[in-house]
């Protein structure tokens, strides 16, 4: 029974990594026009946009769980926008406090010219610094190691995701349309559609006043965040996940007002329940589950050892014979390239993550002995702790901690090294009657065939439910299935 009760200790933080993503590309993500969409976002040279110093208390179905604050000031060529969080997050009865601190140099019509971002937690620190020149951003990065250096062609202008209520306020945007903008992802240098529309008028009652706001919604990932702007164009409330919102208050409040607790524990909240208990899941060959709640287009439900029909989905254990044939046919294929390249948080050429690999592998040793060497490392050298942070390589090797985000990226970075393509998955795993958000890879060993590094397990068992996969995935890419997926474990 301690067994299993640190089963679920180690992949605890898994689900609060989705939602500290997801927090963060909110908040350090920009937005780019959308070519497709007409409108675009054009403001006065006479408009006035007021300066804002405004305070928020961070809750969690009512209860206090962080504060925000954010300033909006004019600057000589146009403005400036801080925001600095702090939360108070629980998971598996860990409780863990995170900053976040961004600033935003905007231009007169709040495009972006420049940002500085910097998160911290516990050990864990990551810092972002970016520029606009020359229709190209410009993005320098570093957790451990060096800096990295990362630059992206612009063909619109950006905006902070901070600052676009701002600039929509402010210009001739009208109710009734949709306004579809991209977010940039600083994981994968991409950008994701985020659709923005007016859902109405409503009176909200913030510090005790009822007062007019017009409700907004941002959709991103198939996740919706709403917010309620007032009449001055301030945001006074905004609402996410599991019961999550920000809400106005003022200055003595936020920093006097009542303690900051921590949250309900985000695992178990968000956790999906099991019809029937799995006896022994790593002895299971197949599992058959009936699935609802989602579309099939929100989740990598088919390919590989996962099959998809009419709503039920089967999960085959896979076979580790005859990989190496298979391999020496395909290892040159190009489709395979993405799988061996370094990322800001998987830094496979890293002078540190090369020589460890090295060190681990021989290199006449077969790719599935690699790959076994390589996630028995990872498995036995890295404490199993929930963190709440950016996950990469090169800190997890470095602070030798962290949950399932952690084991994951170090793995990936070890097996490109080693010169195994590497994916990172995400989506559930099976434990003690529930199903938990959780993240682990796939390695290519002649087919693709999970490794999960916090279970030791290669290949993963059978209740590994994959909703994403890719060579820079992280669980922010299956935020829009939290809180809707409904499971039905058929007979086995």
């Amino acid at each position: 029974m301690y067994f299993k009760r640190m089963k679920i200790f180690w992949i605890g933080a898994a689900l609060s990594g989705v939602l500290f993503i997801a927090l963060f590309s909110l908040r350090l993500g920009f937005f780019d026009k959308s070519p497709a969409d007409q409108f675009r976002i054009a403001i006065s040279p006479d408009a006035s946009v007021p300066e804002k110093d405004t305070w928020k208390n961070i809750l969690q179905n009512g209860e206090k769980i962080g504060v925000s604050h954010s300033t909006l000031s004019k600057t000589p060529t146009g403005y400036q926008l801080q925001e600095t969080l702090y939360l108070r997050i629980n998971t598996m009865g860990m409780v863990q406090d995170i900053n976040l601190n961004t600033t935003g140099r905007l231009h007169p019509d709040f495009s972006l010219a420049a940002f500085d971002f910097k998160i911290s937690s516990g050990r864990f620190q990551f810092t972002a610094k970016g520029s606009v020149s020359d229709n190209a951003l410009t993005i320098i990065s570093q957790s451990s190691g060096p800096p990295r250096k990362d630059t992206l062609q612009l063909d619109q202008k950006l905006y902070l995701t901070s600052g676009i209520i701002d600039a929509v306020m402010a210009s001739e945007f009208d109710d009734s349309q949709v306004l579809t903008l991209f977010v940039f992802d600083p994981a994968t240098m991409s950008q994701q559609p985020v659709d923005i529309r007016v859902l109405g008028r409503e009176d909200i009652r913030i510090m005790g006043q009822s007062l007019k706001a017009r409700k907004v919604s941002l959709s991103f990932k198939g996740a919706t965040q709403l917010a309620w702007i007032g009449e001055s164009g301030e945001i006074l409330k905004e609402q996410g996940l599991l019961g999550i919102s920000l809400e106005k208050t003022t200055r003595t409040d936020a920093l006097f007002g009542l303690p900051v607790g921590s949250s309900q524990d985000l695992t178990q909240v968000a956790s999906v329940p099991a019809n029937i208990r799995i006896e022994n899941p790593e002895r299971l060959d197949r599992l058959r589950l009936k699935i609802d709640g989602i579309q099939s287009s929100e989740a990598a439900l088919e390919s590989g050892r996962q099959t998809f029909r009419q709503n039920i989905l089967t999960i085959v254990r896979e076979s580790l014979t005859g990989l190496a044939a298979n391999r020496a046919e395909k290892v040159g294929d190009e489709a395979l390239s993405d799988y061996l390249k370094p990322s800001i948080f998987i830094q496979s050429n890293d002078p540190k993550i090369k020589k460890l690999a090295d060190s681990i592998v021989s290199a006449d040793d077969a790719a599935l002995i690699k790959a076994k060497k390589l996630m028995d490392w990872v498995y036995r050298n890295i404490e199993k702790r929930p963190v709440l942070s950016l996950p990469d390589a090169l800190s997890t090797l470095e602070n030798r901690v962290g949950d399932c985000n952690e084991h994951t990226m170090l793995l990936a970075a070890l097996s490109r090294a080693a010169g195994i393509p590497a994916k990172v998955e995400a989506g559930l795993v099976y434990l003690n009657d529930r199903f938990y958000y959780h993240a682990w890879n796939a390695l290519y060993l002649g087919e693709w065939i999970t490794a999960d590094a916090l279970m030791g397990q290669l290949p993963a068992d059978v209740t590994h439910i994959r909703f994403s996969s890719g060579a820079h995935s992280l669980p922010l890419d299956i935020i829009g299935i939290i809180g809707k997926i409904k499971l039905e474990i058929l007979p086995l």
